[in-house]
């Protein structure tokens, strides 16, 4: 599964949860109370899973059939349990003789059904039970401590009553809701072939695990499509997607890959999901394990609130994959996108080889996570891998609550759970670290073997310590005792001392963080007398001294030089040694580590050099990080930066850079920039047209509200927002519908910068009061709906400036609505 940021500003995870309400319930645990969490104990296991569904959109119910097959694990049973949540149960029996015996069972709570057999049965016995039932999704959120992503079946806009939605059914498994639409053992250590029959309307596509065997046309408008999968998977990967989709066909060898999407996106098929067949021929090569699904597909809905999910052979992507051309020509990455990456990878890692408990779920996530990397670094650079791995680490660093729980957790709570930070963030640089210490043949070597040993299985964090100690010959405890088992990671201060008379260059490092003091292999390189000398070394003392006989003074030394290390560091270098490092050091992370030393120090020689060498950066990340940078308040700073800035606004290559240079010329408020403003105008991204725009507001006003007036039907993306600006600055009431309108169809991120941002200043001076409760309402709705993100305060403090602009006004009727809605905000539950 593929995390995602709501937005930049929320800064929270949507990661799926390893324990459900039911769980605990079970468990008979408190939901603050630790505790160990066993693996899954098998006592009978899935073999077979047959599924004939119907669905009635009126009710959002699933109907369906279900015939399971499964046998003894070891000892021999006369019982069995499998989860089934919230259903109406109407048979349950045994199959004999193509006759369906009925049997007596218990359901417990709505959650489990403990089924009593015919008969005792051993290990050498399969058995198959027929389910008549119903699955009622919608009404699970009625018994306590189910969650907003624990329902398994989503209907969207089942009825079509909504305006310019489509009506769809998909479905989500992880962790452990799939057995909200099908009876079935929900644990990730049980793996099953499977049959699913959807009947729906025949106007409707369906997609789901496997091939799609037969389509019967019914006579009553339905059609009924069969899909089965011959390979064994665990059941939180079952998947269907049913709605008005738009089959695009493509392939890899000889495997049919394909991409469903909305019709209006249906023409950009290619341009969104176009290199997947290049990404499976690069990943089955990489690990010596060809892609080993029947086939690939990916389908994108609407209102799934997770990113993306890895079901089997069938990935099912949120609808922000979906874009039109013009979103893809700021993408500095084509169409590629991070997200199918990530999925694809699972089909490896997760899918072929599951985690056989969700403590193991580093297995699954951190791969994903490595694998986006790994394709980001071999597709568009080392830098751009770098940048994201960089990334990474900033978001683990950030989450204070992930220093505390090891990677491979045991013990915790049901309501801490997993933290993601850990095995997102932090797994995937962990597996960087290990792939640096074996080197890239062992490494892939190492992860094929795991594959290939546990292919269709399940695996623990320790199959692959064993599968890389088994190809490199080295004894791996002590990385996957620090790493995985334990919590936390280094802090490292770094200083420096050079013994002219002796010739020696020594390095004092620290570890400062609590607990455990880690073993960590680095490299060092010395730059000296215009040679590079690297030294491998290893840290293993809370402090430990290194020692380096050097003929003259090193202009730079470079510890951990390749930039892999998962620490907190500060490395005690001055200017002089970080200016040298951003013009010699190879790496992106070299030249960010001298760049952030310089945007504090960028009025003295060095640091100007090093900000003035980062606009031209090669990597448009590192540029676009110091056009933000720029101190323009030194008269010096911008005296050198604005002949650099004006040229990156025309010509840069990156449009996103083109845009972060216009807008800080826009800053400076100079005319002598009109001419960059209007060429921009006619910019093919919609990104370098918003910036114009705003930054022609800054000069020119009124022919920026005339020209924001002519662009109204073509306001994608950022120009449509700067459009917004523009408006709020110098519009009316007139300009009001198309500025609430804006707001209403925005992403959250767009409604979250356009109400803290110029909606306040334009709603404080309307005339129609009308137009005024409709803004204040907005703003309120937008801070209830997403108050546990920590939104409220910024939001409140808008709301207060509307208050105090219909004072002035003496609208004291607004002034109290705007007040209120605080008050609305505050009372609500986050």
């Amino acid at each position: 599964m593929k995390k995602i940021y709501l937005s930049s500003f929320l800064g929270l995870m949507f990661t799926v949860g390893i324990s459900t309400s039911a769980i605990a319930q079970l468990n008979h645990h408190a939901p603050n109370e630790p505790y160990y969490h066993a693996s899954a104990p098998k006592i009978n296991d899935l073999i077979d899973t047959r599924l004939d569904v119907k669905f009635d959109y009126q009710k959002s119910y699933l109907n369906g059939k279900e015939w399971v097959t499964l046998k003894p694990h070891f000892y021999p049973t006369d019982s069995v349990r499998l989860d089934a949540k919230g259903m109406d149960i109407k048979t349950i029996g045994i199959v004999e003789n193509g006759k369906v015996i009925p049997l007596h069972y218990r359901y417990e709570d709505s959650l489990s059904l403990a089924i009593q057999l015919n008969r005792t049965y051993t290990e050498k016995e399969h058995y198959t039970l027929f389910i008549d039932y119903t699955a009622k999704p919608n009404e699970l959120h009625d018994k306590p401590g189910f969650k907003l992503d624990g329902k398994g079946l989503y209907f969207v806009n089942p009825l079509g009553k909504e305006p310019g939605k489509p009506t769809q059914i998909w479905t989500q498994g992880e962790a452990e809701s799939s057995s909200c639409w099908f009876p079935t053992i929900d644990k990730p250590d049980q793996k099953t072939t499977e049959q699913v029959s959807m009947t729906v309307p025949a106007k409707y596509t369906t997609l789901s695990n496997g091939l799609l065997i037969s389509q019967k046309i019914n006579a009553d408008g339905t059609r009924t499509d069969t899909w089965k999968q011959s390979l064994p998977h665990c059941p939180y990967l079952f998947m269907m997607a049913i709605g008005d989709f738009k089959l695009y066909k493509d392939k890899w060898r000889n495997k049919e890959v394909s991409y469903y999407l909305e019709p209006a996106y249906a023409p950009y098929a290619k341009q969104l999901f176009g290199q997947t067949p290049e990404m499976i021929e690069f990943y089955s090569k990489a690990l010596g394990v060809d892609f080993p699904w029947e086939k690939y597909s990916q389908v994108v809905v609407r209102d799934y609130p997770l990113g993306a999910m890895e079901n089997s052979s069938a990935t099912l992507h949120g609808e922000y994959v979906q874009k039109s051309p013009w979103d893809l020509i700021d993408d500095p990455n084509g169409s590629g996108g991070t997200t199918i990456a990530h999925e694809l990878f699972h089909q490896w890692f997760g899918d072929l080889v599951t985690c056989e408990s969700w403590s193991n779920e580093t297995l699954n996530e951190s791969f994903a996570v490595f694998g986006e990397k790994y394709w980001n670094e071999k597709k568009y650079g080392k830098d751009d891998g770098d940048a994201k791995r960089y990334d990474e680490l900033q978001a683990y660093l950030n989450n204070g609550t992930a220093y505390k729980q090891a990677l491979t957790p045991f013990v915790y709570t049901d309501e801490e759970g997993i933290n993601g930070a850990n095995i997102y963030d932090k797994g995937g640089l962990v597996l960087s670290m290990l792939r640096n210490y074996l080197g890239d043949d062992a490494f892939f070597k190492g992860l094929g073997l795991y594959l290939k040993t546990r292919g269709f299985k399940n695996g623990e964090v320790h199959d692959l310590r064993l599968a890389m100690e088994e190809i490199s010959g080295k004894d791996m405890n002590w990385f996957f005792n620090q790493w995985y088992y334990g919590a936390g990671h280094p802090v490292l201060d770094i200083t420096y001392q050079w013994n002219a008379a002796g010739h020696q260059q020594k390095i004092f490092i620290s570890q400062k963080q609590e607990g455990q003091t880690f073993r960590l292999p680095i490299a060092v390189d010395l730059y000296a007398g215009g040679k590079v000398i690297r030294k491998q070394v290893w840290l293993t003392q809370k402090n430990d001294t290194l020692s380096f006989n050097c003929d003259v003074k090193p202009d730079l030394v470079n510890v951990d030089a390749d930039k892999v290390l998962l620490t907190k560091k500060t490395d005690h270098k001055d200017l002089t040694e970080f200016d040298f490092q951003y013009h010699h050091a190879p790496l992106f992370l070299d030249r960010l580590e001298a760049l952030n030393a310089a945007i504090d120090q960028q009025t003295s020689k060095e640091g100007m050099e090093i900000v003035l060498a980062a606009l031209k950066d090669k990597y448009h990340g590192l540029q676009i990080k110091a056009i933000r940078a720029l101190k323009m308040d030194s008269a010096e700073v911008s005296k050198a930066a604005l002949p650099i800035l004006a040229d990156i606004a025309l010509h840069d290559k990156n449009y996103p850079v083109r845009a972060a240079a216009i807008g800080v010329l826009g800053k400076t408020k100079s005319k002598d920039y009109l001419d960059i403003y209007k060429t921009s105008l006619s910019s093919p991204s919609y990104t370098v047209k918003g910036a114009a725009l705003t930054a022609l507001n800054s000069v020119e006003p009124e022919t920026a509200f005339q020209t924001a007036k002519s662009m109204e039907a073509d306001d994608k993306g950022k120009l449509g927002q700067a459009i917004v600006n523009v408006y709020a600055a110098n519009g009316s009431d007139k300009e009001w519908p198309y500025v609430i309108n804006a707001l209403e169809k925005g992403s959250v991120q767009v409604k979250f910068d356009l109400a803290r941002g110029s909606l306040p200043q334009m709603i404080g001076k309307l005339e129609n009061k009308q137009h005024v409760l409709q803004g204040i309402k907005a703003i309120r709705d937008l801070a209830v709906n997403f108050k546990r993100y920590g939104i409220a305060p910024k939001l409140i403090a808008a709301l207060q400036q509307i208050e105090e602009a219909r004072k002035k006004i003496n609208d004291i009727s607004s002034a109290s609505a705007a007040e209120n809605a605080v008050n609305e905000i505050n009372q609500a539950k986050g």
